[in-house]
């Protein structure tokens, strides 16, 4: 390797993007349910309940929509719009029975989750008996997931707001090993390219970027007001599969994600897949 493009190599390493700590207030709430105007009180209140020691949620203003409010998805989105809630709460298959089944969303918050300015919180739904016996009882385990953990300080700042007073904060980052192997496949077929050696490097670099900035989230909040432990999730493996294995494992409470994505109409990355298949605990969709 030249001697200019060695050096450039350990600058570049040694740069670091750090954690911007901007933690975000929800001063309103608005839950959307499919329910008559008193279950829809009944279940706002259990989501206060729920979110009351957050710094998200100190004390906002809380609003409902009832079953009666909204028809179609056009009407649903016009009264969110109005109400100009910094937080939506709602759970999956709004207006359908398609709850009895693991297999979707649902229309409505489907196109509520693309055209939603507030982040949507959702929860499992009331009637069906997929949540776990600890959803909606405590925020003490938020895990936040992203394939590009250290330049998503939105995300992290969100998914600390939702960590009740001594709970834990999991930062997860999976690289995903069958990408990473056909890139590997290619570099072998390369004869001035060490594979050996690349593959190494390039997995030390890849896991030593995620785990410095979670190592930078946590010295931040140290020195914050917030009292939560951050734990690091950085590994390679198939992404669904390691995040389900997190949830088990570390009995995670909340999920936090993203959802929007700025280069087309569907829903980012692996959001909806998550979304479907991770129904047990609440999920906050960014």
């Amino acid at each position: 390797m030249p001697q200019v493009d060695q050096f450039e190599s350990v600058f570049r390493s040694a740069l670091r993007e750090p954690f911007e700590f901007n933690l975000p207030n929800a001063q309103s709430l608005l839950v959307v349910t499919d329910f008559a105007q008193a279950e829809a009180y009944a279940f706002a209140q259990r989501i206060v309940s729920f979110l009351a020691a957050t710094p998200l949620c100190d004390a906002p203003d809380v609003r409902t929509l009832s079953g009666d409010a909204f028809s179609t998805t056009a009407e649903l989105l016009e009264q969110v719009e109005a109400s100009g809630a910094d937080l939506i709460c709602t759970y999956r298959n709004l207006h359908s029975e398609a709850w009895r089944f693991p297999h979707s969303l649902g229309e409505y918050l489907d196109v509520l989750l693309q055209r939603a300015q507030a982040p949507v919180l959702v929860l499992p739904h009331p009637l069906a008996d997929f949540a776990a016996e600890h959803a909606m009882q405590r925020t003490e385990v938020v895990m936040a997931v992203t394939g590009h953990l250290e330049k998503d300080h939105r995300l992290v700042n969100y998914a600390a707001s939702l960590v009740q007073p001594g709970g834990s904060l999991c930062l997860a980052h999976v690289e995903c090993r069958q990408t990473f192997d056909r890139y590997l496949e290619a570099i072998s077929k390369i004869p001035t390219i060490d594979t050996d050696d690349a593959r190494s490097r390039l997995e030390e670099q890849l896991l030593k970027d995620a785990r410095a900035y979670v190592d930078s989230c946590a010295a931040r909040f140290a020195r914050s007001e917030l009292d939560l432990q951050v734990k690091a999730l950085v590994d390679f493996g198939d992404h669904l599969n390691e995040y389900r294995r997190y949830l088990e494992n570390f009995d995670v409470d909340l999920l936090v994600m993203n959802t929007k994505d700025e280069d087309q109409l569907a829903m980012h990355g692996l959001a909806y897949p998550l979304a479907v298949e991770l129904r047990q605990i609440p999920l906050l969709m960014l």
